[in-house]
This record gives C-alpha cells, structure tokens and sequence, in this order.
C-alpha cells in the first residue's frame, strides 16, 4: 500500500520551501522585449531532446544537461558555449544562469526535473507525457497553478490548423450534441501477440525482464539514467533508442506516448477534464511490459451544456467497429466524433464529415481559434510576455493523469470507478501503487 498524501499539505509545504526562489514578479519581466533571448537550460540532449533543442535554439542554450556524454557532444557543436552537465541537480544549483528549461528526459524523470524547474521559478517546456504516473502529473499541475510561469508540454501537433478547425466544429455543434468518440492509432510498440508480429515490423521479442548485464556504452552514467525507478542493470532492451518506454518501469507504452497526441484532440474539443470510469480489455497483462494492442473506454460526466460522453481508445490490431465494418474511410489512425446529427472523422491533417451526402450544403462557421505562431515558439512568447500557451500544464497535467488510467485499468483487468478529488480508483485499492509508486532510494519528489 502507498502512504497516504494530502495534496493540499504538499503543495503548501513545497511552495513554502522554496519562496526564495519562486519570483515575486514573472521571469518574463525581465524579457518583456520580444527582441530580448531567453537563457534556456536543456535537460536530456539526445533522441526527441535534439528536436526540442533545435525548436528552442533562437534563444540562447545557456546549459546542456544529459547523462550520456555523447549527447552532450553532439549538442556542444552548434552550442559551445553552454555549461555541460550530467546530473540535472547540479545544473539547478545555478539556477541563476537560466530563465526557462526544456526537459526532454524519459518518462520516468519527467516529473523530477520539471518540479524542480518550477519550484525554481523557472518557465518549463516537457516533452509528452508530463509525468510517469497519476500522481506525478497532479503535484506538477497543481505546482504551476502555484507559479507565474510559462509551461507547455509537447504535443506539437497542437499548433496545428487542422485540430483548430475540428474544435471548431465541434464547438458550434455542427454534427450535434457529442456522445461517443472513437480514437484509434496503427502504431503497435510494446509485448505484441503473434497475430501483432505478422501485421507489424516493430516486435518485442523479449517476454521477461533480461537478467544477464551488457556493457555499459562508454559516456553513459547508467545509475542516474535509472534515477527514480526500480535498479535494472543495463541491457540494450533498455537503452539505446525509445525502447525504454515499452517498460512499465521507465514508460507506459503506446497509450501514454500517442495518447498525448490523438487524445488531445477530444480533450480540447469535449472540454473533458477527469472521467468518473475507465475499463480496458486486451491481452493478458504483462508485468514487465506495456501491450501492443489494447483499448480502453473513459466514461467524462456532463460538462456545461455538452453531454455525458464515452470516449473509446484503441491501440495496434484493436480497431473501432465503424472502421471495422466498412461505414467509414480506412484511416491507419484517427479520431471519430460521433453526434446526434452526423458524424466527424479527423486525423491530424485533414477531416471530414459524415455521412458526406448529408454536409454537401454545410457552411463552415467562421474560424475563432486563432493560428498558432508555432508550438515552440507559442511557448518562448509566453515567457518573454506572459501571454497564454494552449498546451500548458493545467490542460495537459489532465489529459496525462486519463491517459496513465487507460493503462492503469488494463493491468487489473477490471472497471475503474474513479474519484479525480482523492486521486483514487475507490473499487480498486489495489491499484494506489500504480498511481503512486515508492521511489528508489536516494530520490524523492516532494
């Protein structure tokens, strides 16, 4: 069992501590002038952090933090002159050198560098998932709610047109009141069943967790890439690469990853927030590894005057029925809103509505969500002058606590009834170490 937590009591007690460092007045005073650079510390170099890196690089990188060195050589190329670092706690030591910090670590440290990037005043860009579980992603949101600080988490495609255009229409009602929606993605990484290894070139072949031990590449401080989670010696199942995330240990697998991305688009359009339940099915659950396919049904109460909504995931070789019963296109990925008067089928760069013969006079309304200026560069402005981010840790600390409960829901096999005030499945008990986990000695959260 987990230890009990007030939420309340923590964030209280964590701002308290650290009221010397969270300022008075926003950072972005400072850079109020657009024209003015914003000294930025990187936190995780390599793989996705190089193209967070690039997206932030019209700044001015002050610091260069990552555990494997090679990274930080790479880096060091275009940005010589930033302090290099392997350990993120030590870079905090000299706060006072940056304004704002891109934390590009995997899932599984997410959490520790972004709290400390807001307990430090800073403005934070994470990329997706926010926070390795539930309970990470509440204290992280809940602690920027606190601040005066820019956050955005990376869910790029967020900027784009398309998703405006749908939330749109979603929003006038053009297909009528929302009462179901259907999400689906084709990517199929984690512990596949042989049905999912004939279908898909990405297969897990390893069942258990490796016991023999790999050499260590050369640069790497394995001990503080594990960091909070559970000590595994290092194994190239792990690392190089994104394999990490099909682990429960360091990751949650596809849901947690793509959900980000496909279940934006509902959340933003629906206006959902937390679901009252949450049951799964799939195969049986791996105690090591995330599935390959799977899928998931939320339940989201009413919300002003949108309707009660069922929200239906699915993952690899799980399809929706309309897809599956030829009534719509054959879209590898997509999102199907499902109303009283039609229907609207979305993916991230076009849409459509059906049936088609039923819109054939439709007149669009005119557009009120106005064009992003870019994902990165919505973020820079908003610590330079304080104006709004869309992807900011108020949205998407509630769109990562529904994604984790997909999964959370898959591993006990059973229907959630949840209580988003206490944080707790109240018919499942058993499941608070999954919402919370204990951290390996020597790291703690709060």
């Amino acid at each position: 069992m987990i230890k009990k937590f007030s939420r309340r009591k923590f964030v209280k007690a964590s701002l308290a501590g650290t009221s010397s460092f969270i300022l008075s007045a926003p950072n972005y005073i400072r850079a109020k002038d657009t024209y003015n650079k914003l000294n930025i510390a990187i936190v995780g170099a390599g793989g996705r952090g190089a193209g967070n890196l690039a997206g932030v690089s019209s700044e001015n990188i002050v610091a260069l933090c990552d555990v494997n060195s090679e990274a930080i050589a790479k880096a060091s190329v275009t940005h010589d002159k930033a302090k290099k670092y392997s350990d993120f706690r030590k870079m905090f030591e000299n706060a006072k050198d940056f304004d704002a910090v891109v934390v590009s670590t995997c899932e599984h440290t997410h959490a520790f560098v972004t709290l400390a990037a807001l307990k430090s005043g800073k403005h934070v860009y994470c990329e997706k998932p926010l926070t390795h579980n539930i309970w990470e992603a509440r204290i992280i949101r809940e602690v920027a709610a606190k601040t005066n600080v820019a956050t955005q988490m990376g869910i790029q495609i967020h900027a784009g047109d398309n998703y405006r255009r749908v939330v749109e229409l979603i929003q006038t009602n053009a297909i009528g009141p929302v009462r179901e929606v259907h999400v689906w993605v084709g990517r199929a990484w984690g512990l596949q069943s042989q049905e999912d290894s004939k279908k898909n070139g990405d297969i897990v072949h390893v069942t258990d967790r490796p016991k023999e031990t790999s050499a260590i590449p050369t640069g790497l401080d394995w001990d503080l890439w594990v960091g909070p989670a559970p000590f595994r010696p290092y194994n190239t199942v792990y690392f190089p690469g994104p394999k990490w995330y099909r682990w429960w240990d360091f990751g949650n697998g596809t849901m947690s990853d793509l959900g980000s991305h496909w279940n934006d688009l509902p959340f933003w359009a629906l206006k959902l927030k937390a679901p009252t339940s949450i049951e799964a099915s799939g195969p049986k659950p791996h105690l090591e590894i995330a599935p390959a396919s799977m899928q998931a049904t939320y339940e989201f109460p009413a919300r002003g005057d949108m309707p009660a909504v069922k929200m239906i995931w699915y993952q690899g070789a799980n399809k929706p029925p309309h897809l599956i019963e030829g009534k719509i296109p054959a879209w590898n990925s997509g999102v199907l809103f499902i109303g009283d008067k039609g229907m609207l089928l979305s993916d991230y760069s076009k849409y459509a509505l059906l049936p088609e013969k039923e819109f054939v006079d439709f007149k669009k309304p005119e557009p009120f969500i106005p064009k992003s200026i870019g994902h990165y560069a919505e973020w820079l402005l908003a610590c330079k002058t304080g104006s709004p981010t869309t992807c900011n840790f108020e949205y998407s600390g509630w769109l990562t606590e529904s994604n984790h409960l997909g999964n959370v829901a898959f591993r006990f096999g059973k229907k959630l009834i949840w209580d988003a005030d206490k944080i707790k499945a109240t018919n499942c008990p058993e499941a608070d170490p999954m919402i919370k986990r204990e951290y390996r000695k020597g790291w703690d959260l709060v």
